[in-house]
């Protein structure tokens, strides 16, 4: 690899990283307009554990957006993993741990989660920036806030 090509590579990895950054902090603020941005027009989201599958960066927003509607989220993510796989692509695996509180159920029970498991991603390079293709949430473990 050329000094250039390593440049080049590094670059990269630095700017998914920030991309990553920017997913986290839109997502938490309900930046929506933001949120939407970080995701290619064409992007994939899955989380199973809550049975969603969604396509479309309209869609994805919506259905985030839906979700938390009155939530208060604290997300984090750790440990990057990524790999360059062509001029404008690459994917990478994040450890994670999210913090997830809904408004009080109607008994006055706390409803939420605390969660720990890994985001895999593929990432494409679209009009000149690095945006999340595919999204897949795994959480290994889900804490529930309700006593």
């Amino acid at each position: 690899m050329t000094e250039r090509e390593m440049l080049q590579r590094l670059t990269d990895i630095e700017e998914i990283k920030q991309l990553k950054a920017r997913y986290f902090r839109t997502l938490d603020t309900k930046d929506w307009d933001g949120f939407g941005q970080v995701f290619s027009t064409d992007a994939h989201l899955e989380v199973p554990e809550g049975e969603v599958s969604e396509h479309g960066r309209a869609a994805i927003v919506a259905s985030v957006s839906g979700v938390l509607v009155g939530a208060r989220t604290v997300h984090h993510g750790h440990m990057p993993e990524i790999e360059i796989t062509g001029p404008d692509t690459a994917r990478g695996i994040w450890a994670m741990c999210d913090y997830v509180e809904f408004p009080l159920g109607a008994d006055g029970r706390r409803i939420g989660l605390q969660g720990y498991g890994h985001y895999t991603e593929e990432y494409v390079r679209e009009e000149g920036a690095w945006r999340i293709v595919h999204l897949h949430l795994s959480r290994l473990r889900i804490d529930g806030l309700g006593s």
